[in-house]
């Protein structure tokens, strides 16, 4: 006869396969989010080192110079988008893992919870096992 701790071990092993793999999402996402963040930043200071020397420019140059500044703003505003993006996604992400590492520390209390229970049976059972076995004893010590 299969226990209840055993027969819900296929569960708590599947709660810790989707914990892991949560957890590994979620450090995707950390690290995609890092990356963009990281990118984003490079473009700021880039357009903030390009803006500084205006001096001495023809009109064409300084258009052409304009059209540029115009570009990195654009590319700064759609990474600053995905930046944005992927901190939804890296929240999600989180509240994912969190939920499945609740499950799988819930389902955890109950197998050790379940476990006990069957270890104090079985504590007991072998007690009274113990009991009959020296009052056996005593009732066959005592008569000739």
């Amino acid at each position: 006869m299969t226990s209840r701790s055993d027969r819900l071990q296929p569960a708590v092993d599947q709660a810790q396969r989707r914990q892991k793999d949560a957890l590994q999402r979620l450090a995707d996402h950390q690290q995609k989010l890092a990356h963009a963040e990281q990118q984003w930043d490079e473009l700021k200071r880039y357009r903030r080192d390009y803006s500084l020397g205006d001096g001495g420019l023809t009109v064409s140059a300084l258009l052409n110079r304009q059209q540029f500044v115009e570009r990195i703003d654009q590319a700064i505003i759609q990474q600053g988008r995905l930046v944005e993006r992927l901190q939804r996604q890296l929240e999600t992400a989180r509240e994912r893992w969190l939920h499945a590492h609740a499950r799988e520390s819930a389902l955890d209390s109950v197998v050790e919870r379940f476990r006990t229970q069957e270890r104090q049976r079985d504590e007991r059972q072998e007690q009274a096992e113990v009991d009959e076995r020296m009052q056996y004893r005593g009732r066959r010590a005592g008569t000739p």
